[in-house]
């Protein structure tokens, strides 16, 4: 990125990394947000027995917090001035998650002005897919500059 257009971009990246560090539900998960590029998010997690179903894997609230998260922030990261709201997500489990390291990762797939379209996987330490989603975004009316956790300099 060069000149004023790309500061203003990557600081709108790092400041919705703040907003995801600053989300009070995210204080219970091990977890980090970095939006790489336009429309690519990533975020990294540590899963560990806190989140085990009766049956000792990872609960599926896991799987589409993670991915919802990386595709709706690799969504948002296309608007600078609105908060998206997800409308729907459909979610697909391909492997059962135990303990260890996660990456969830999310990209826009199409639109730009009302309603977007996101997907996102999941892949576990040994670099197998453990799950994937495609959720859909829509501008709300709640200003970016207007929450808490969202600071440009």
């Amino acid at each position: 990125m060069a000149g004023a257009a790309g500061e203003g971009q990557a600081a709108h990246f790092r400041a919705l990394e703040q907003l995801y560090a600053s989300a009070p539900v995210n204080q219970l998960f091990n977890s980090q947000l970095r939006i790489l590029a336009p429309g690519h998010a990533r975020i990294t997690f540590t899963a560990d027995a806190r989140y085990y179903h009766a049956a000792g894997a990872t609960h599926g609230t896991l799987y589409f917090k993670m991915l919802d998260d990386a595709a709706f922030y690799a969504a948002n990261s296309l608007v600078s001035d609105r908060f998206l709201l997800t409308t729907g997500f459909n979610l697909l489990f391909t492997k059962p998650l135990r303990e260890g390291q996660v990456v969830a990762e999310g990209r826009w797939i199409s639109g730009k002005r009302r309603v977007f379209i996101a997907d996102a996987h999941l892949v576990d330490a040994e670099g197998e897919e453990i799950g994937r989603g495609t959720g859909t975004f829509m501008r709300s009316h709640i200003a970016l500059s207007g929450l808490p956790g969202y600071h440009q300099p």
